[in-house]
């Protein structure tokens, strides 16, 4: 695949970035287009490597190889057509996916892997530039019915595939727009709007029906839906936080990930947010728990807003700048990573725990008292011990609870359907992605629990694949998991 001789005579080079000091000015796109000649040569670092790891590493199942030589080919079109064979939406994996396919590249084994995500993301924005990619409605009605539950990444995998296939599918979202996390949990800077938008345009067009405003099992009612519908998928996500319940919780000024991120996100969006009801990081000093992906986008979001310093802490040590003896290719690198938000600024805090949170006369968070720990084995298990002496005292104004979600929320619609959990909590279904109830399927995170993007679509794909069967008693729609 590729150049015989690529991977040896080219060097990787990654997807570029505007200046931090022009980006923290506002909340457009950090990326920059990636020149195409140089990607052309980052294609022909792909090898004929026998075996593609990165089919193992994607649980979409990406023809990566294939793409990734048509691109050196200067052969795009096709290279859009193998890219959404595999995928409904490249631009949202080609932007916000942290690249496990990168992690089990083979040439990563001795040398740094070929820059899939970067080359991913150009072959679809230029098909969108190109005007590729058009409606596709089914040729053929079936007469069923759909109702999906949530618009996030894989209830609008699972409704895409289902309308194609010529099902009636309507998309119920309780948010005044579709798109879930992906858009208000998502900052702008990160991803902008327009690029979901351009999506749900496209789905409406091959006959997807979204229904906004609409919470189902609060304002819309479960039995309506079951009446309704010869199918229902929950695709609600894991949209429960976890909480940091120690003393001083109850001070004004800490807040959860996503009140924050979702207030910015609508004001991106034009919306009237008033001061009053906004979070705002302007000339505080901030302090985010929790040092994954959503921690990140809480520091972007408050070098834009202009705090006066941001301290991100996270319980586990530092990763190591190269792999583990114990972390082997071709499992994903744990490593250390900077991201664009990381670039721009901050602190990060490892082997910290929070042990409480001070406040002000008025009853705000003014402070929080943290002691560093050590991570170490006890009868066969991991546990955290604090260090001796080692405590530590940060002043804050803002303090952000990053620290991902325990799970789907169940009063509502989960209790209305009556649906098996799992130990974990998430919705249990079976191999052909059917929950307990006859009918009801499910995919995404409310059963697999938090995870990435490219999980969702995965499993958004994959429950298509099941309903489809279900009311038809076979199924052609492709899916990636079993």
């Amino acid at each position: 695949m590729g150049k015989v001789t690529g991977f040896l005579e080219f060097k990787r080079d990654t997807q570029p970035y505007r200046p931090v000091a022009e980006r923290v000015r506002d909340f457009k796109q950090v990326l920059l287009p990636f020149p195409a000649d140089a990607l052309r040569k980052q294609g022909a670092r792909c090898m004929d490597c026998g075996i593609p790891f990165c089919h193992q590493g994607c649980p979409l199942g990406n023809l990566i190889p294939d793409w990734n030589d048509l691109v050196y080919r200067d052969r795009w079109k096709e290279a859009s057509e193998r890219l959404h064979a595999t995928n409904n939406f490249p631009e949202l994996t080609g932007t916000l996916c942290p690249a496990p396919c990168e992690g089990s590249c083979v040439l990563g084994i001795n040398d740094d892997p070929v820059t899939i995500k970067a080359i991913e993301l150009a072959i679809v924005d230029r098909a969108w530039e190109e005007g590729w990619i058009k409606p596709e409605p089914p040729v053929v009605k079936t007469g069923k019915t759909v109702a999906v539950v949530g618009s996030g990444p894989a209830g609008l995998a699972a409704a895409q595939q289902l309308a194609r296939a010529g099902h009636a599918v309507t998309v119920f979202e309780r948010d005044d727009r579709p798109g879930g996390l992906l858009r208000y949990g998502i900052p702008e800077f990160k991803m902008e709007k327009r690029v979901l938008d351009r999506r749900i345009r496209q789905m409406a067009a091959e006959g997807v029906t979204f229904v906004t405003g609409a919470h189902v099992g609060v304002t819309v009612e479960v039995a309506r839906l079951r009446a309704d519908f010869d199918a229902l998928v929950l695709t609600g996500g894991a949209t429960a936080p976890r909480d940091l319940p120690i003393p001083g919780r109850e001070h004004a000024g800490i807040h959860f990930a996503m009140e924050y991120l979702t207030l910015q996100n609508r004001r991106c969006q034009g919306e009237a947010i008033s001061d009053e009801r906004f979070i705002t990081a302007r000339g505080k000093r901030v302090v985010i728990m929790g040092g994954g992906d959503t921690g990140a986008d809480c520091l972007g979001t408050a070098h834009r807003q202009g705090a006066r310093s941001v301290h991100q802490l996270e319980i586990l040590p530092r990763p190591p700048e190269e792999r583990a003896p114990d972390n082997p290719w071709p499992q994903w690198p744990n490593t250390y990573r900077v991201s664009s938000a990381h670039a721009e600024g901050g602190e990060r805090v490892y082997s910290v725990s929070t042990r409480r949170f001070l406040g002000d006369a008025q009853g705000r968070v003014s402070a929080l008292e943290a002691v560093e720990v050590e991570l170490v084995r006890e009868n066969g298990r991991m546990a955290f011990t604090e260090k001796p002496g080692a405590e530590l005292t940060l002043p804050c104004e803002l303090v952000l609870l990053a620290m991902g979600f325990v799970g789907p929320e169940r009063p509502g619609l989960l209790e209305a359907l009556g649906v098996r959990l799992t130990e974990r909590g998430t919705v249990w279904r079976d191999e052909q992605w059917m929950t307990s109830v006859p009918g009801v399927f499910t995919a995404g995170d409310m059963q697999r629990g938090q995870s990435l993007i490219v999980w969702a679509i995965a499993e958004g794909r994959s429950a298509a694949r099941g309903v489809d069967g279900y009311l038809m008693g076979r199924s052609d729609l492709p899916a990636p998991l079993a």
